[in-house]
């Protein structure tokens, strides 16, 4: 029975979600027999060297000698947090891109002139993040105001939160408002939602925020609910495990990455809002919004309106960058990829719920937005996993 060591804290959904891919993954190709100790990320290691261990999958914060020792000794799965990717091992990596364009497309959706990011100095990924939540903003048009600070670790906490919420509050206070905000994860973005409340500014209105990892706990605990970008480490988990199985038979190859792959924006009270001052055209958006399970076409958003389809078209090729129907489909499309990814409904059901005709309808719909089939879709975005 092949010993594995996991060192993934417990203390945040994302590393649980690891965790419980890779149970999985021994549930039905082990079994494995698994040291872990229920941790965060800085509790020290015990009795590692002891080991008698085939093989390794950790986070990379450790850099303690004996873990290092471990990781250069084993076949190792290298989960990214805070360092650049270890060369020669299998590094588990999040795709920064596809989860700041997410946040970015979710902000401009609401209506924004103004753009803030607020992340962690001297980290790969946030600093990912930041560069292409830049990218996209401007890209739109706009300039994008960002805001770093020192990660809060929990071994330091008590005299580093005060200093970091002091941080931001003397930022936000100094932007323009009202402001769409990407924080680079959920538990930054609870830390500006309480900074906000200290600098007398309201959320969503003056600024509305939104994290990624959804961890529901944390974004339950923000007041109001924050917004968040959904990634899938449960699915990383199992393909982490997989390849450290190939590794310890001798046969595996070391992948160049694996990629933690985002699926959909899960909105909640921190971004509901539309700041577009155009009345009409904020009617049409707020129609849409409401109507897209429907089926709702750019003529009745029109009419909801008031408003000719010429001219709506007008304001929306103005204001919002793009078409009406372009920002029909957009929301559209990310109802389908919520459903592909948060239900087991068959893809057919799914396009009868949303008023399209048939399964081809739908998926011909989806590929145009996503760049994929519902089923590929489902299959490199869904919960579940191959067993």
């Amino acid at each position: 029975m092949p010993k594995v060591i996991l060192l993934i804290e417990s203390s945040r959904e994302s590393g649980r979600a690891l965790l419980r891919g890779i149970a999985q993954y021994a549930y039905h190709h082990g079994p494995w027999s698994f040291y872990w100790e229920p941790a965060g990320l800085e509790r020290p290691r015990q009795r590692l060297g002891a080991l008698d261990a085939d093989g390794i999958i950790t986070r990379d914060v450790d850099k303690t000698p004996m873990v290092k020792s471990l990781i250069r000794r084993l076949p190792g799965v290298i989960i990214g947090h805070r360092h650049e990717e270890v060369p020669g091992k299998a590094n588990v990596v999040t795709d920064s891109t596809a989860i700041a364009g997410m946040a970015a497309e979710h902000l401009l959706g609401c209506g924004f002139s103004h753009f803030g990011f607020c992340g962690y100095r001297n980290t790969s990924w946030s600093a990912a993040r930041r560069d292409v939540f830049a990218l996209k903003i401007r890209q739109a048009g706009c300039e994008v105001q960002i805001h770093e600070v020192h990660e809060m670790r929990p071994d330091k906490i008590a005299q580093h939160e005060k200093k970091v919420r002091e941080s931001i509050v003397r930022w936000l206070r100094s932007v323009p408002r009202p402001i769409g905000l990407m924080a680079c994860n959920d538990d930054l973005g609870k830390e500006v939602v309480e900074a906000c409340r200290q600098a007398a500014l309201s959320v969503p209105d003056d600024v509305a925020i939104i994290g990624a990892d959804n961890d529901e706990v944390v974004c339950g605990l923000s007041n109001p609910p924050l917004s968040s970008v959904a990634i899938n480490f449960e699915r990383s988990g199992y393909e982490a495990a997989g390849v450290l199985d190939g590794l310890m038979r001798g046969g595996g190859r070391v992948p160049a990455r694996i990629v933690v792959h985002s699926s959909h924006v899960v909105p909640r009270q921190s971004t509901d809002i539309l700041t577009v001052e155009d009345t009409g055209l904020a009617k049409a958006l707020r129609f849409i919004r409401n109507h897209a399970r429907s089926g709702v076409t750019v003529e009745m958003a029109a009419r909801a309106a008031g408003l000719s389809r010429r001219v709506l078209e007008k304001r929306f090729r103005a204001y919002m960058k793009h078409s009406a129907l372009e920002e029909i489909r957009r929301i559209r499309t990310d109802q389908i990829a919520r459903m592909l990814v948060e239900t087991e409904l068959p893809v057919g059901q799914i396009a009868e719920m949303l008023g399209f005709g048939d399964v081809q309808h739908v998926a011909r719909y989806f590929r145009a937005g996503k760049g994929l089939s519902p089923l590929a879709y489902r299959k490199t975005r869904g919960r579940k996993h191959a067993g």
